[in-house]
C-alpha cells in the first residue's frame, strides 16, 4: 500500500480527471493551430515542419494512457513508465520552446505595424500562447499526479511486491 501523501497545490487545483481531460482535448487543439500562421491567417498544410508537434504529441498520449491505467489499476510505477515519463521531460522542454516562440512572434508585433498584418494576429496569437502555458501546467500537474497517485520510483520497494508467479 502507498502512503498517503498530501495534495499539493497543483493537483488540489486540477484533479486527475479535469487534468487528463483538458490535457487531451488541449493536445488536438494545439496541434490545428500549429498548422496556423499568424503573419498570414492561413493554415499550412505543406510545411514538413508543422507535423513534428504531432508526431511527438503521440508520446503525451501514452503517458496519459500510462498514469490513467496506473491510477485505476493501482500498480505501482514500473521501468517502461519511467522511460516514458524521460520523454515527456524533453516535450515539456519542446513545450516550453514553443511558448517562447509564440510569445516571441507576438513581440514582434510592433515591428511589423508598417506591414499589413492580420486583424486576428494578436487575438488568434495570444489564444495559441494561454493554450500553450496552460498544456505546459498540465503536464506539471500530471507529472504530480503520477508522483502522487501511483508513487515515486523507489525500485528497490517495486521489486518486492513482483509476483513472479503467474
Amino acid at each position: 500500500m502507498r502512503p498517503h501523501t498530501r495534495p499539493s497545490f497543483l493537483t488540489a487545483l486540477v484533479p486527475w480527471k479535469a487534468c487528463f481531460y483538458l490535457s487531451a482535448i488541449l493536445l488536438p487543439v494545439l496541434i490545428v493551430f500549429g498548422f496556423y500562421g499568424l503573419y498570414s491567417n492561413q493554415f499550412y498544410l505543406l510545411k514538413i515542419d508543422n507535423y513534428i508537434f504531432p508526431v511527438l504529441t503521440v508520446l503525451h498520449y501514452v503517458y496519459l494512457y500510462a498514469i490513467s491505467f496506473k491510477i485505476r489499476e493501482g500498480e505501482y510505477p514500473d521501468l517502461p513508465l519511467r522511460n516514458v515519463e524521460y520523454g515527456m521531460y524533453a516535450l515539456l522542454i519542446i513545450y516550453v520552446f514553443k511558448c517562447a516562440d509564440t510569445a516571441y512572434i507576438l513581440s514582434s508585433y510592433a515591428d511589423y505595424s508598417a506591414h499589413i498584418i492580420p486583424d486576428t494576429f494578436l487575438p488568434v496569437g495570444s489564444l495559441i500562447l494561454a493554450l500553450q502555458i496552460l498544456l505546459v501546467l498540465l503536464t506539471l500537474t500530471t507529472f504530480q499526479h503520477r508522483k502522487e497517485r501511483v508513487g515515486i520510483y523507489d525500485f528497490d520497494q517495486i521489486n518486492e511486491n513482483i509476483d513472479s508467479w503467474p
